[in-house]
């Protein structure tokens, strides 16, 4: 946020709130947007990561943000509400995306049955 708040000082925005404009002030068309894009990743990649895939194009920033998300353990509706997806259309699209979750679940799962037979929800009728 820091960064964008000394962007935003020294730059400004436009008239309609957009943060990037044409020289002129108007749309970026969307040419100049990715010859912009593209000279950024030139400067912000080191020489090896250049040409990778990583960050290819813009929209690859939020699908690493929502895999990011679902991956960190946030529940899928909160993703997709956040995302502004449905949770089927979050989970056609994304489900591919997260990994390496399945033992922490089994152990929240085995913590909540811990919990419950430790605060005498066992089930026994006395």
């Amino acid at each position: 946020m820091q960064i964008l708040r000394a962007y935003v000082d020294e730059f400004g925005t436009a008239e309609d709130g957009r943060l990037f404009r044409s020289p002129s002030g108007g749309r970026l068309d969307s040419t100049r947007y990715l010859d912009v894009w593209h000279k950024a990743r030139r400067i912000a990649f080191p020489p090896h990561l250049v040409d990778s895939l990583l960050a290819r194009r813009p929209y690859d920033l939020r699908h690493a943000a929502v895999s990011l998300w679902l991956n960190s353990g946030v529940p899928a509706a909160e993703v997709a509400e956040m995302a502004g997806h449905s949770v089927a259309i979050l989970m056609d699209t994304y489900y591919k995306c997260i990994h390496g979750q399945r033992e922490q679940m089994v152990q929240r799962i085995i913590d909540a049955l811990s919990e419950d037979r430790e605060g005498g929800a066992s089930g026994e009728v006395d």
